[in-house]
C-alpha cells in the first residue's frame, strides 16, 4: 500500500519514538524523513537535498548507495541472510574476523561479534569481569570495577552506562548502575590552571596511578576512547597520554579495554587511533564505521592469553555466556569485509592524512572570531569551544 507524504508524517509522529530526542518538542515541529541517499547527500520526502554532515551518526564511509557495497549485499543474499553462531559457524563471519585480527593493532586475534557498540563495550566489561575470575576466583575475588575518564561515554546499555562519565544522560540511571571509578580528562582547554599539556597530562596520570597503587587489587580494568572522547565535545587527549596510561595498566596488572567504535576506522588519520601511540590493548571495541554506514555489528577483540583463560570442561563453569540471536550475521559480515577491501583499495587513510592538513589550515581562520575560545582536531575528528560556558 502506497502512503503520500503527509501520511508518512502523520505515522512517523503517532509511532516513532526517537532516540536522544525529546518528542514533545519533536511532534511539534515539521519532521524531516529521509527517502533515499546518494553519495554524500540525503534526499527527504519532499525531494529536499541535504549534505549528510555527520555521516549519519559517525558512519558512512564511502557515501551512500555504493555500488560496491550494495553488489556484495546482493550477493550474500542470494545464499543465504542468516544463521545462528551458537555452536556452528558461517563463512563472512569467519573471513572478517580474520582480517580484524590482520588489521588490528599488535596480537588481537578473538573477534565476538554483537550488532551496536553499546554491546561491543558490554562484552567487554564482561570478558575483563570474567577473565579474572577464571584464572582464580578466590585470588582475584574483588576485582569488580572498572576506572573510566571524566565525561568518558561508552554507550547506552546498563553496563555501558555505569562506566560512562557523562551526568546529562546517565544520572536519570544512577541506581541501577555499578560503581565504577573516575579519573579526571586531559582537557586541555578547561584546565589550563594546571599548567601547560604536559603538565595536564601528568596530573591526569598522577590521579591515575594513585589509584591503581591504592586500589589495584579491585580494579578490573581502565576504559578509554582513545585519543579523543567523541561525545563529551571531541576532546583531544595530549600526545602521550594513552601510551603513558597503558604503561601504568601493565605495571598495575589491570586490563586495558580501548573503545574505537566511534575513532576506529581511519576517522583520526590511523585506520586505529591506539596505533598512534602504538598501544595494544587487553581488549579493543568496534562499530559504527565497521561496515560503512550499511548494517549494524560491532566487534570486541581480544587475545589468545584472555581467551584461553574461558577454555575448560563444562563443569569448569568458564565458558562466556553472553551472545545474540544476530550474532555473526552473514550479511552485516558480508557488508563489513567488503567495507575494510574498499578502505584499504580506496587508499581512504593516506586520503584522511592529506585532508587533515587542508582543514587545519582552514580552521585556524576560525581563531580570528571572539566567541572561539578553542579548536581541537584529530584527522577529521574536530570540536570548537566558545570562551565562556
Amino acid at each position: 500500500m502506497a502512503y503520500n507524504v503527509q501520511d508518512l508524517k502523520q505515522f512517523d509522529k503517532a509511532y516513532v519514538w526517537h532516540p536522544f530526542t525529546q518528542m514533545k518538542n519533536y511532534i511539534a515541529e515539521e519532521p524531516l524523513i529521509i527517502e533515499r541517499g546518494e553519495g554524500s547527500y540525503l534526499y527527504d520526502i519532499d525531494g529536499n537535498q541535504y549534505l549528510d554532515g555527520y555521516a549519519s551518526l559517525w558512519v558512512n564511509v564511502h557515501g551512500h548507495n555504493d555500488p560496491e557495497l550494495n553488489a556484495a549485499i546482493e550477493q550474500q543474499i542470494k545464499k543465504i541472510s542468516h544463521s545462528t553462531l551458537l555452536g556452528s559457524a558461517n563463512v563472512p563471519s569467519i573471513l572478517l574476523a580474520k582480517k580484524l585480527a590482520e588489521i588490528t593493532p599488535g596480537h588481537l586475534t578473538k573477534v565476538f561479534y554483537s550488532d551496536t557498540g553499546a554491546a561491543a563495550v558490554e562484552i567487554a566489561l564482561k570478558i575483563a569481569y570474567q577473565y579474572w575470575k577464571n584464572i582464580d576466583p578466590k585470588k582475584y575475588a574483588n576485582k569488580n570495577t572498572f576506572i573510566s575518564l571524566k565525561e568518558a561515554y561508552h554507550g547506552d546499555t546498563v553496563g555501558a552506562v555505569s562506566v560512562g562519565g557523562m551526568d546529562l544522560y546517565h544520572r536519570i540511571f544512577r541506581p541501577l548502575l555499578f560503581d565504577r571509578l573516575e579519573i579526571p580528562s586531559p582537557y586541555v582547554y578547561r584546565m589550563e590552571e594546571y599548567g601547560d599539556p604536559d603538565n595536564i597530562v601528568d596530573y591526569c596520570l598522577k590521579k591515575l596511578e594513585t589509584l591503581l597503587e591504592e586500589r589495584h587489587q579491585e580494579i578490573a580494568g581502565l576504559i578509554i576512547e582513545p585519543l579523543v572522547q567523541g561525545a563529551a565535545g571531541i576532546i583531544t587527549h595530549p600526545n602521550g597520554f594513552l601510551k603513558r596510561a597503558a604503561e601504568l595498566c601493565k605495571k598495575y596488572r589491570i586490563l586495558l579495554i580501548c573503545d574505537e567504535v566511534a575513532v576506529g576506522f581511519g576517522r583520526t588519520g590511523t585506520l586505529f587511533a591506539c596505533e598512534q601511540e602504538s598501544v595494544e590493548p587487553n581488549i579493543l571495541c568496534l562499530g559504527k564505521a565497521i561496515t560503512g554506514g550499511y548494517l549494524p555489528l560491532a566487534a570486541t577483540i581480544t587475545s589468545e592469553n584472555i581467551y584461553s583463560a574461558f577454555l575448560g570442561h563444562p563443569d569448569e563453569n568458564k565458558t562466556f555466556y553472553h551472545g545474540h540471536t544476530y550474532t555473526g550475521n552473514q550479511l552485516v559480515c558480508s557488508a563489513a569485509l567488503k567495507n575494510i577491501e574498499l578502505i584499504e583499495r580506496r587508499h581512504l587513510v593516506e586520503d584522511i592524512q592529506r585532508k587533515t592538513p587542508i582543514i587545519s589550515r582552514a580552521l585556524h581562520k576560525l581563531r580570528a572570531l571572539p566567541i572561539v575560545g578553542d579548536i581541537r582536531q584529530k584527522g577529521l575528528m574536530i570540536g570548537l569551544s566558545t570562551k565562556s560556558y
